[in-house]
């Protein structure tokens, strides 16, 4: 009913104040969900875990406060617990023995490396859960590059030939997607013809098709033991931070070679991406919260500058309102719980 004090809106004032108020949706919990733009869900998230060898073990990560390394066992049961929480997938990462660590990265496709016999083991519990692997080879290299080093170079094309081994028995491991993280040129197309040939036609590819050359990657490095390994930096591979039409570009090979999703890492320093890749090209798009965006955020909340639910909260919605399919980040299960309980504000 109009005020006593205002005239009843006419055609010349519709669409301003007072007859439009904002504020009017916002005043309740149930309103402010009626009207909410984007919504955010367990089954949005996806859990990275990393795996080393040893019975009921855990190793903490110093520079990722409340991250473990887990045993094969215990991943089985973190896995469990991501699919009683509603998160549909895990991705795995091996901290691989230094002395596995070689030239050549054979580890990569040993069919008993960490990340296989996680892979088998979950999958023989029957948990209805996805497992994503990473294709590369800076966890077995004695250089710690995703490719393998000739005269000081990496060699894209060699590489690609180890990346095709270390694929195929993961694929044969039950992985139910496989990751290329590596940047290499042509990587895709290789991996998804030698699928096919193997009878993997059902495995799927979620290309790491945007990953940048970033500052925001220490912490995994220590996480995965590849920081004290690196020789040098990986600038001629991971793309210039610089660059947005050459991360379209990039994508859009990535599609056409095979991959079924793509993904844009870091996360938050490069949602400009994730929103361009999934509005212009229409195809399933994730973003990887990164070891660095999450020990940023761990270390305000420890120091009390921040609210820890809010701020996980707050930037996970950022990835969704972005256009991301589903967020990869080490706040999952925490997220997960907090979901869950359908708590609003």
């Amino acid at each position: 009913m109009p005020s006593k004090y205002l005239p009843a809106p006419s055609a010349d004032t519709m669409g301003q104040y007072p007859a439009v108020r904002m504020r009017r949706t916002r005043q309740a919990a149930w309103s402010r969900r009626l009207v909410a733009e984007t919504t955010l869900s367990a089954a949005d998230l996806i859990w990275p875990l990393f795996v080393v060898e040893g019975a009921n073990t855990r190793v903490p990560v110093a520079s990722m406060p409340g991250v473990e390394r887990l045993s094969v066992d215990l991943i089985v049961d973190t896995a469990r617990e991501a699919a009683d929480l509603g998160i549909p997938a895990v991705a795995l990462f091996p901290f691989t023995d230094p002395k596995l660590r070689t030239e050549d990265a054979a580890e990569a496709w040993n069919r008993g490396n960490l990340v296989n016999r996680a892979t088998r083991g979950i999958k023989a519990a029957n948990l209805g859960i996805g497992v994503i692997l990473d294709v590369a080879l800076d966890p077995y290299t004695s250089h710690g590059h995703d490719g393998l080093l000739i005269d000081g170079r990496i060699a894209n094309d060699a590489t690609i030939g180890a990346l095709i081994k270390q694929s195929l028995v993961q694929a044969e491991a039950g992985c139910d997607v496989l990751a290329p993280s590596d940047m290499m040129d042509g990587r895709i197309g290789a991996i998804r013809g030698a699928l096919e040939t193997a009878g993997h036609q059902d495995t799927m590819i979620m290309a790491y098709a945007a990953k940048f050359a970033s500052a925001f990657y220490g912490p995994f490095r220590d996480a995965v033991g590849s920081s004290s390994t690196l020789k040098g930096d990986k600038r001629t591979y991971q793309m210039d931070p610089a660059n947005t039409n050459e991360a379209i570009r990039e994508v859009r090979l990535d599609i056409a070679e095979g991959a079924d999703m793509v993904m844009v890492k870091p996360g938050m320093p490069y949602l400009d991406i994730v929103r361009r890749v999934s509005h212009e090209l229409a195809v399933p798009t994730f973003a990887y919260q990164v070891s660095g965006e999450y020990a940023m955020i761990m270390a305000a909340v420890n120091a009390g500058y921040l609210d820890g639910d809010r701020a996980i909260m707050e930037s996970l919605q950022g990835f969704k309102r972005a256009g991301a399919s589903g967020v990869l980040t080490y706040f999952a299960p925490k997220a997960a719980r907090y979901l869950n309980k359908n708590i609003t504000s």
